[in-house]
């Protein structure tokens, strides 16, 4: 598996970004993905999840109602579109592949990890 998630980025308090996870392997065509963020000097928490098939999503209260998650799956492609971004959001983004095919927030079930986007948000 190789992701590559980019999109990340320096944006004020009340901004929006977007991030992708581009799949180059085809590996999560059956799996559902995640992302997961990790502020310094924290735990990495989860974010937001889709199933592999269908429009089922799964979001850590935090962000519900800010941030959308979509796939792309002609592209192996996974969104992240945040918006009204608030300081407490900065930290790296990463991208993972679950072993299963439903959205779950549990970090042990994601086997797959890329190398993160960093996103800082200025208050």
């Amino acid at each position: 598996v190789q992701l590559q998630a980019s999109g990340g980025g320096l944006v004020q308090a009340g901004g929006s970004l977007r991030l992708s996870c581009a799949d180059s392997r085809r590996t999560s065509s059956n799996n559902a993905v995640g992302w997961f963020r990790q502020a310094p000097g924290k735990e990495r928490d989860f974010v937001a999840a889709i199933n592999w098939r269908g429009p089922n999503t799964v979001y850590a209260d935090s962000v519900k109602g800010r941030f959308t998650i979509s796939r792309d799956a002609a592209k192996n492609t996974v969104y992240l579109q945040m918006d009204n971004l608030k300081p407490e959001d900065t930290a790296v983004y990463y991208c993972a592949v679950s072993r299963l095919p439903v959205a779950t927030s549990h970090l042990e079930h994601y086997r797959y990890w890329g190398q993160g986007t960093q996103v800082t948000v200025s208050s």
